[in-house]
């Protein structure tokens, strides 16, 4: 479907929706669907949609918008390197159940200036507020040390990322966000949530999804090794066998 209809339906569904008694979010996405192949790049994300206020235009244009994309989670074990006798060895680690591989967060001002820290940890409107989920027995001093680690690891890799102006509202009610998906992401299911937020206080969110999955040569050996992994593992051991051989065969000749 093409933006402009997707338009049309937004507002289709402002006048079914305009009897309604509190701010309503209808959101959607450019892609639905992302398909990841040999070569690929990065993928831009056009998140829009509407705020369909029963109050009207006496209300309309005090919202803040917050965009919060993230991708699936994963656990992850973060280590510490020291030096120890002019060697870098491992000093410590620290186990989170629930890191999301992708994290972006876009909103029409600064996240500090629409809601107060309690809420913004409560709806994760930030790289400072991603629920990790540790595990095991550590120091909150040196678990928050560790938290701050992965973020700013995913940072550099652009994975967590933060547009503080990357919202804009147009005749008070359509928004739009643009995010940037880098060319190392993890495939999976994705979740656009969307808040309108008036007075540092969300009046009503909304949520959209987005598929990423390999395509191509890649995606169909995935889609073998999950369908048939008994068949797949035997062939992956055979592969291996005959290549093991060949070279052999090649190193004995020379």
């Amino acid at each position: 479907m093409t933006l402009t209809g997707r338009l049309v339906l937004l507002l289709t569904a402002w006048a079914a929706l305009s009897a309604q008694r509190e701010p309503v979010l209808v959101p959607a996405v450019s892609q639905s669907r992302i398909e990841v192949r040999q070569g690929f790049t990065g993928a831009r994300l056009l998140l829009y949609g509407a705020v369909i206020d029963p109050a009207g235009a006496g209300r309309a244009g005090n919202y803040d918008i917050v965009v919060v994309l993230k991708g699936p989670t994963e656990p992850v074990r973060i280590r510490e390197k020291d030096r120890l006798a002019g060697i870098w060895m491992n000093a410590g680690s620290s186990d989170f159940r629930s890191a999301p591989a992708f994290f972006a967060v876009a909103s029409s001002r600064p996240v500090g200036q629409i809601v107060d820290e309690r809420t913004a940890a409560i709806y994760e409107l930030g790289t400072d507020f991603i629920q990790l989920s540790p595990s095991g027995q550590i120091d909150p001093e040196e678990q928050l040390r560790y938290a701050q680690g992965l973020v700013e690891l995913r940072r550099r890799q652009g994975l967590y990322q933060e547009n503080p102006r990357g919202v804009s509202i147009a005749e008070k009610v359509l928004y739009q966000a643009r995010i940037d998906l880098p060319s190392n992401v993890t495939t999976g299911r994705y979740t656009a949530e969307t808040f309108a937020i008036a007075q540092g206080r969300v009046l009503t969110s909304a949520t959209a999804r987005i598929e990423v999955v390999k395509a191509g040569l890649e995606g169909r050996v995935v889609t073998a090794s999950q369908r048939n992994s008994f068949l797949y593992g035997l062939g992956a051991i055979a592969l291996s066998l005959a290549m093991g051989w060949m070279a052999g065969r090649l190193f004995a000749r020379g």
